[in-house]
């Protein structure tokens, strides 16, 4: 689907399943010939896109399948290393990830739904 000629979108998922600090959605990106995990949350200010990978270590952020919020649902953390990261922008916080940043990857919520508008990359 287009929006205008302006950018593609492609489905993550529903907006009903996405609650504010809870359970995020889980799914594969293509980056050029490389599949990778990625991850949509919902917080307070609206909905947020990751590559599912610790900026500390190359390990995946949720402790169980969608689970990447800490205990208050405010921030996400590595269930590894504790590393804490805001989820509206992926930025460090606190922790062995100082100074970096989880990659952003860029979606949009219409009309009930998450799409990929991120033209680098592709659903898998």
């Amino acid at each position: 689907m287009s929006n205008n000629g302006r950018y593609s979108h492609e489905f993550i998922c529903h907006s009903e399943i996405l609650k504010t600090g809870r359970k995020g959605v889980r799914f594969d990106i293509l980056d050029r010939e490389v599949t990778r995990a990625a991850f949509v949350i919902r917080h307070e200010h609206g909905v947020a896109a990751f590559f599912n990978q610790c900026s500390h270590r190359a390990l995946e952020l949720d402790w169980s399948p969608g689970e990447f919020f800490d205990l208050d649902g405010k921030n996400l953390i590595c269930a590894t290393h504790g590393a804490l990261y805001s989820p509206k922008n992926g930025e460090c916080l606190g922790g062995p990830c100082s100074g970096t940043a989880l990659t952003q990857i860029q979606v949009v919520e219409e009309q009930g739904d998450v799409f990929l508008t991120d033209h680098r990359y592709h659903v898998g």
